[in-house]
């Protein structure tokens, strides 16, 4: 009883699959169910491991997209120390500019950010201390035309033998000692930075470079104490960081470097270690270091934050890399474009370190692969367009 109740409820199940069978033999043309079934498997491992849809692009629309596209191939992978920096002027070609003396502004020339020359007139001040320099002036170029004078005479007289020669070589001394006092008089004035017989004077720009910083308006009072304007030649900038103790012996004078700043996504500004410190900072625990870098367009500003990836000359082994920008996220999962017979596929890849602005490839691609190294993006655009056409 229980075993007919049983074959009677499996019944149906296989009536189910030979009606199915029935079916697909009818509409594929005499194929058995079998091979209907073992089709749908193929055709669904083959969609499992598709690449992303394809994408066409004429030259034309290539070349308007930036695309670059390169083969694929191992390059040396070398060891890096990467540490946060900071952008600072370059010290040796930085000046603060003061008076030499307390004086009034009498006009200021000198704008912020402007670039000037070596010598230009940023500012004109007058000067109570200036004024009586230029008193003591006047006074010791009196006093020396009347010893001047006095001399003159008595050294005819002493000639003639009128007077003694003590008394020549008395009327000598005075107008050694007044022209004396006259060269002090002119060297005061001149370090006051003195025009002339004026008691104005002006503040100069000492070195070619750009005012990074002004203090001060007409008609104020400054003094030696404070600088009234800065100015620093930003051709070229230093990156200073803070080296740890496990990095110096990684890091040598002379290592190339590069740097990054947030500003400029995927550019990367080469420099060079110019300095580190014998002295540890016992508070850091850190050694200071400075890299040197160009920056004659003067994008870089200072202050801002950088990163700094020292060369230290090992190489640690052969990798696939390509292009920070060459990378990009769909869905959340990093993805490279690979070229195939003209079409441009989106490949899933496993990212590694990034460095010198490349990214190492874990996976996903093999080398000898054609890769779209710059352009990458508007790829991206163009198959989020596509995806939400077909939605619609």
């Amino acid at each position: 009883m229980i075993h007919s109740l049983t074959l009677f409820r499996r019944v149906p199940a296989v009536c189910a699959v030979l009606a199915a069978a029935l079916l697909a033999t009818a509409c594929g043309g005499g194929k058995s169910a079998t091979e209907a079934g073992s089709s749908q498997v193929v055709s669904a491992a083959e969609t499992e491991h598709a690449e992303g849809p394809e994408l066409k692009l004429s030259p034309q629309e290539a070349e308007r997209a930036g695309l670059q596209v390169r083969t694929l191939e191992p390059q040396p992978l070398r060891s890096v120390v990467t540490v946060t920096a900071t952008i600072k002027p370059n010290q040796d070609r930085f000046a603060r500019v003061a008076p030499r003396v307390e004086g009034r502004l009498l006009e200021v020339s000198g704008r912020l950010g402007e670039t000037v020359r070596a010598g230009q007139v940023l500012a004109t001040l007058d000067s109570v201390a200036l004024g009586e320099a230029q008193s003591a002036l006047r006074q010791a170029q009196a006093a020396q035309r009347v010893t001047q004078a006095d001399f003159d005479r008595a050294q005819g007289l002493a000639a003639d033998e009128i007077i003694p020669q003590k008394d020549l070589l008395r009327a000598r001394s005075e107008l050694d000692k007044a022209n004396a006092e006259l060269r002090a008089t002119r060297d005061k004035l001149r370090l006051l930075g003195a025009n002339g017989g004026e008691a104005d004077f002006t503040l100069r720009a000492p070195i070619a470079g750009t005012v990074i910083e002004r203090k001060g308006a007409a008609g104020e009072l400054v003094t030696p104490s404070e600088a009234v304007f800065t100015v620093a030649d930003l051709s070229k900038v230093w990156i200073e960081a803070n080296l740890s103790e496990d990095l110096l012996g990684r890091v040598q004078v002379g290592a190339p470097a590069s740097v990054s700043v947030d500003a400029y996504p995927g550019t990367r500004f080469a420099g060079r270690v110019t300095y580190i410190a014998s002295v540890l900072d016992s508070n850091t625990r850190t050694v200071p270091a400075r890299i040197e870098v160009d920056n004659a367009d003067t994008r870089l500003k200072l202050e801002m934050f950088a990163t700094a990836a020292i060369d230290t000359g090992a190489v640690q082994g052969q990798v696939l890399s390509v292009p920070d920008a060459a990378v990009v996220l769909m869905q959340g999962q990093p993805t490279v474009y690979v070229q195939v017979d003209g079409g441009y596929y989106a490949r899933a890849v496993e990212t590694g370190d990034k460095q010198g602005g490349r990214t190492v490839i874990k996976s996903g691609v093999q080398a000898g692969e054609r890769v779209v190294m710059a352009g990458t993006y508007a790829l991206k655009a163009r198959q989020l367009k596509s995806q939400i056409s077909d939605s619609h």
